[in-house]
């Protein structure tokens, strides 16, 4: 039987496959376990070390930056848990304290010892939750159990508190609206007097250990010009030998009287942001000691009086006219704050996350930006995953602590 002709031959001999180099393009991500969300990373590879790194975001983008111009103040707060879901009461925070500024509002003492209490058990929250996670990429499976263990008796309290484990939706602006259930200072005593004891059993698993030193140490390496370069903040950047807080620089809540030292290191590397984050926990289980004296001093009040922003108690909307007819207007309508910019940092688990807002004096904010840090954290990757390996780009992404509903507005 006669063969028949290939027709497509002539087609691809006149194709050029030529190639100036060796290298390959891969996709790491966006659907990859370890890119720790939405994170498409194109890699030139020669052999199995990175020549070029892309980050290509936006698979998570939802505009949230774009809603918090089309609801009123008040309305769009629970929509900031959805920015950084690991730690969501620093993102309601930070969204309060720029509108608490925008409009001159002074929060009560124990609305202000409640707020940073939660803040600092996010933290250790945020810090858990990185420490499981990398260590699980880097393979150490045991730690990511350990970790969640005690991640879920610090969300037992947040849950105890507002009712919600993941989305708080714990604060308000111009305070908080619960104050501290019976018996909940006793169990965050009781958490934090065991927590360094866990934080001990963690660093006798890991710090020391061979494999877990080898597959961190120099690997990663964020110099200290690099930092400032690209904007790094909070571990990214105290991790490269600056000593920055935000906590400490530009105090806010109670964070000027309370004592408690900023962990710094100069190793430049995973190993050390890894020893940073640990020391971190530490100072949050100091912080939380001292606020739970704080507590016992204050006064019973949790919401600011300002009538033209804030709604009235609830026992006087149930009982006075007035305050039911103001509590009415501000629902449906929204407080109208003063024509302004107003930009106000914090320091949450990741670094810098600040929002800032341009008041036309109308119910909706003109225009809202939010500075998040994972976003500079994720940009930072073309710069220091060239020259590394395939396997080690795990470990660095690990060690950046990204999330990316805040990298997606």
């Amino acid at each position: 039987m006669q063969q028949q002709p290939n027709k497509l031959r002539p087609f691809f001999e006149n194709l050029e496959f030529e190639r100036d180099d060796n290298t390959m393009v891969i996709n790491f991500g966006p659907q990859h376990p370890s890119a720790h969300g939405q994170l498409r990373l194109i890699l030139e590879l020669e052999g199995e070390q990175v020549v070029k790194a892309h980050p290509d975001i936006g698979y998570l983008h939802r505009g949230i930056e774009k809603m918090g111009e089309n609801m009123i103040y008040n309305e769009f707060l629970p929509t900031t848990d959805r920015m950084d879901y690991i730690a969501s009461t620093s993102n309601n925070y930070a969204f309060a304290l720029a509108v608490e500024r925008l409009i001159g509002l002074e929060v009560p003492r124990r609305a202000q010892v409640i707020r940073t209490m939660l803040l600092e058990l996010n933290r250790i929250i945020s810090h858990l939750f990185f420490l499981a996670t990398h260590a699980l990429d880097v393979g150490a499976m045991s730690i990511f159990l350990y970790a969640f263990r005690e991640r879920e008796f610090a969300m037992d309290l947040m849950e105890d508190y507002c009712g919600a484990r993941l989305t708080h939706s714990a604060v308000r602006i111009g305070g908080v609206p619960l104050d501290l259930p019976e018996g909940w200072l006793s169990d965050l005593t009781t958490f934090i007097d065991k927590l360094p004891e866990q934080i001990k059993l963690y660093e006798d698993l890991l710090t020391e250990n061979r494999i877990w030193r080898m597959r961190l140490e120099d690997v990663g390496i964020v110099t200290p010009e690099q930092a400032l370069d690209w904007g790094c903040t909070g571990v990214m950047l105290r991790g490269s030998g600056i000593e920055y807080d935000i906590r400490k620089e530009e105090p806010y809540e109670l964070y000027g009287e309370l004592d408690f030292d900023i962990p710094v290191s100069d190793r430049c590397d995973s190993y050390g942001r890894y020893r940073l984050y640990m020391e971190e926990m530490k100072q949050s289980v100091r912080i939380l000691r001292q606020l739970i004296g704080m507590y016992a001093k204050t006064d019973s009040q949790l919401m600011a009086h300002a009538p033209q922003y804030i709604s009235a108690p609830k026992e006087e909307i149930m009982t006075q006219n007035y305050a039911l007819m103001q509590h009415f207007v501000l629902v449906t309508q929204g407080m109208r704050p003063p024509k302004g910019t107003v930009y106000a940092p914090t320091e949450s688990p990741k670094g810098e996350l600040g929002f800032w807002i341009r008041s036309e004096g109308e119910p909706y904010a003109y225009r809202l930006k939010a500075r998040a840090p994972s976003f500079f954290h994720t940009g930072i990757l073309q710069d220091i995953l060239p020259g590394t390996y395939v396997a080690d780009v795990v470990t660095i992404i690990g060690s950046t602590n990204i999330v990316f509903g805040e990298v997606d507005r």
